[in-house]
């Protein structure tokens, strides 16, 4: 069955327009709270990141949630990946995020964890969806779940985090600037990153909920990599609005993505014997990236573009590692999904083991010139089934002859056809993408 609200990272809009409004979620509190409910005794934590319309739809889905006869723990502004933790040592049913993640903060949305602080499985988001179109109800008032915040969940997340490192280690000596992008990191990151020993010079920390993601952030790297600079710093770390990705900079200001922190994580592991399987990418992960693993004789597989494609490779593979560009990286020898913070502590283990700065060590990568075009489309025929199109990208396949590819995709959210080519010579790269989305452009007129 086709879902009508969840999409591949729970339920994302502008606010105000549905369904990102507060009747919706209330009634989606509620919908949670039954289905939720029809397992057993039901506690649902529920956290947020620091936008200004986190409040309006924690109170909605408080309501929700109670109503259904659910018991609801509030945590506060917190790093997503923090409310997946704390759900599982709450032996809560499940946990809520209210998070647009690097969205600015007129978009919010919706992400639910199961029990064990993984992707809510499918056949509940169905559930949650059939429930969504039936009439709200209320438990007799007996049985309306009660509310409770919990005072201590952030240094509850600072120990976890610690924890994903050998005990004692340090960091001292190491001089980093974090920017919290204003957003659910905004605590707890630098708290992390001191009580290990750093000298941490702190940037875009003063959330007042409408400045999350706004020029400052993972999308928006400037401010920090002037940082870096200006404090001399070994290098920066860069989160996004909810703390599920993370980016660096190096000590020349140079920006380091999330295929080269995958790739620095991964060698570490391997090289201590603790890589199990190998390394899960995306369709959008750099060819370098592919190329470098091959030198170590680490098995590389893409998934579709998407944590929950990585995440749902990773376990069928039971392998520990994956991640995307942006920056979503994710440790399954640590936790149970992207979590920016532990993924930084692991680069940096890696730098420490190695007695390497980050631009040493980023540079076993030599990441290949990939162009990416949009073209826009009209709601029409789908230009990647027309027949001249798949014959372009087939000849240009063949003729980079396993040292490139192509890449086709439409968007999941614009009408926008994705064309990207990479390659080893930057120039034949252009040359091909400009081609191929003149031809996309010339099938959908």
């Amino acid at each position: 069955m086709s879902k009508k609200y969840f999409g591949t990272d729970g339920i994302r809009g502008r606010v105000g327009e549905y369904p990102i409004t507060p009747d919706f979620m209330l009634k989606l509190g509620w919908a949670a709270g039954m289905a939720f409910r029809k397992m057993g005794a039901c506690k649902v934590l529920v956290g947020k990141d620091t936008r200004i319309s986190g409040y309006m739809f924690e109170s909605a889905l408080e309501a929700g949630l109670t109503s259904a006869g659910a018991d609801v723990m509030l945590l506060g502004p917190m790093p997503t990946p923090a409310i997946a933790y704390l759900t599982r040592t709450f032996q809560a049913q499940a946990g809520i995020v209210i998070s647009a993640s690097h969205n600015p903060h007129d978009d919010n949305g919706i992400k639910f964890f199961s029990g064990q602080g993984t992707k809510l499985p499918d056949d509940i988001e169905l559930m949650i969806e059939e429930l969504l179109d039936t009439p709200m109800t209320v438990v007799e008032s007996s049985k309306i779940g009660k509310v409770s915040r919990i005072n201590d969940a952030s240094g509850r997340y600072i120990e976890f985090c610690k924890g994903s490192v050998p005990t004692g280690t340090s960091f001292s000596g190491l001089k980093i600037v974090v920017d919290c992008a204003h957003g659910a990191t905004y605590k707890v990151a630098p708290s992390v990153f001191r009580e290990l020993g750093a000298d941490v010079v702190v940037l875009s920390a003063q959330p007042n909920g409408l400045n999350i993601n706004h020029n400052c952030g993972s999308t928006h790297t400037e401010a920090l990599q002037a940082a870096v600079l200006a404090e001399q710093a070994d290098l920066g770390i860069a989160f996004d609005g909810d703390g599920d990705r993370v980016l660096m900079v190096d000590h020349t200001g140079t920006v380091v993505d999330g295929d080269e922190l995958l790739f620095i994580i991964a060698r570490d592991l391997h090289g201590r014997g603790k890589l199990k399987g190998g390394v899960v990418g995306t369709l959008m992960s750099n060819l370098g990236l592919e190329l470098a693993l091959a030198d170590l004789d680490i098995p590389f597989v893409r998934a579709n573009v998407g944590d929950r494609y990585v995440i749902s490779e990773l376990l069928e593979r039971d392998w520990v590692i994956g991640g995307e560009n942006s920056g979503h990286i994710v440790c399954f020898d640590h936790t149970t999904t992207g979590d920016a913070i532990i993924a930084a502590l692991q680069v940096l283990m890696a730098l420490k083991a190695r007695n390497e700065g980050l631009a040493q060590s980023r540079q076993a990568l030599r990441k290949c010139p990939q162009v990416l075009i949009n073209v826009r489309f009209g709601g029409g025929v789908n230009p990647l089934e027309h027949a001249q199109v798949k014959q372009a990208s087939e000849r240009v396949t063949e003729a980079m002859a396993g040292r490139g590819r192509v890449l086709l995709r439409k968007s999941g959210t614009e009408p926008l056809v994705r064309v990207m080519v990479e390659g080893e010579d930057e120039v034949q790269v252009r040359g091909y993408a400009e081609e191929l989305a003149k031809l996309v452009t010339e099938v959908s007129a």
